[in-house]
């Protein structure tokens, strides 16, 4: 009989549920839990009914060797040193988003994993959503042809997280909406097939970052005296060596009717497009949202256009993207993120700063 694996969850916060959800639907047991904040870790623990609570992920390591892999769920600031201890102690890892500060980090931490042939994977759950999949068969069979353009949306009116707190501290999140809704970027690379970036053009707004009448709904608290120095919005155009190219709209305070995050493309053979939208901007809820994913296309000298219609999952993929983690170790599935990957998102993601901040289009080395 397969010896049950065992996890490490460090972070306490709220995407822990969904990690913990994730993990035992694939067969582990969660065995501990790790937070600075050891009331939260406590609670957490008693609601999922986990034994060991640390107050530090390196005693949590020291004290369980049994564990078999960790899940990384803290400020972006700490991803990289939290993972690559977890990948030293020969653990295998799942990684929150954004993969690290940076794309240096993030290349420390798949050279890491590679020393030890761990797994290491970012939670890029948005990849792992039953429509994302469809539309990624359809890719892979050849139906869209070359993906020549595509256009990464996600863009809100009132979704600052909070003022003063890590979300919108540099220091501590390496930057704001284009880093925290990077998933949509991601996507669209995803669907591109990944192609080598060449150079960025972009503009970063703050117009509205230190404006409390654009707070976001998620009732996370602010820090008094202490002002956000990250961008509220984000415009970026990415050319890559193949000739491909990429729009991208990144805000969490912008002039724009409703919440929209979406990824559409144009191929050689067929358009498609991925999108959830918000009937009522500010009101981040499943009962407000309303999923689509089509595909457009020419048959018999007409406009076809097709809508792919899937069983939604409520979660978001988040669950699901631990599970396709769990089941990679395993040898079961492949996996929906590969390290390298995430170099090359953190590679756009920082030429997108860099570009914003000399005001002309930068290239990538």
């Amino acid at each position: 009989m397969a010896k049950t694996m065992k996890a490490g969850v460090v972070g306490a916060g709220g995407i822990s549920g969904y990690h913990i959800g994730g993990l035992r639907a694939a067969g582990v047991e969660v065995a501990a839990i790790a937070d600075p904040e050891l009331a939260r870790a406590r609670a957490r623990a008693g609601e999922y009914a986990v034994g060991g609570v640390f107050e530090s992920y390196r005693e949590m390591l020291a004290k369980c060797p049994e564990l078999d892999l960790v899940t990384v769920g803290v400020p972006n600031k700490y991803h990289a040193e939290v993972a690559r201890a977890a990948l030293e102690a020969g653990k295998h890892v799942f990684c929150e988003k954004p993969p690290a500060l940076n794309a240096a980090e993030t290349l420390e931490m798949k050279e890491a994993a590679e020393r030890r042939g761990l797994v290491l994977m970012f939670d890029f759950n948005n990849r792992a959503r039953p429509e994302a999949q469809a539309l990624l068969d359809y890719i892979r069979r050849g139906e869209v042809g070359r993906i020549n353009s595509a256009q990464a949306t996600w863009v809100r009116r009132c979704g600052i997280p909070g003022f003063g707190g890590w979300f919108t501290q540099k220091a501590l999140s390496g930057g704001g909406p284009v880093i925290d809704l990077l998933h949509m970027i991601d996507l669209a690379l995803y669907f591109m097939g990944f192609p080598e970036p060449e150079w960025v053009l972009a503009q970063t707004f703050d117009d509205f970052i230190n404006d409390k009448a654009f707070k976001g709904p998620w009732g996370i608290p602010d820090v008094a005296g202490s002002r956000s120095d990250v961008e509220s919005a984000a415009h970026s155009f990415i050319r890559f060596k193949s000739g491909q190219v990429l729009f991208c709209r990144n805000s969490w305070a912008e002039m724009v009717g409703r919440e929209e995050v979406s990824v559409t493309f144009q191929g050689s053979r067929a358009g498609g497009m991925i999108r959830r939208l918000f009937k009522r901007d500010g009101l981040d809820d499943e009962l407000n949202a309303s999923d689509d994913c089509e595909l457009y296309g020419m048959e018999n000298g007409l406009r076809v256009n097709r809508r792919i219609v899937v069983d939604p999952d409520p979660k978001m993929g988040r669950e699901r993207a631990v599970v396709n983690f769990v089941n990679t170790i395993l040898g079961s599935e492949e996996p929906y993120s590969k390290p390298a990957e995430a170099v090359i998102l953190m590679r756009v993601i920082e030429a997108i700063y860099r570009s914003a901040a000399a005001g002309e289009p930068v290239r990538i080395a």
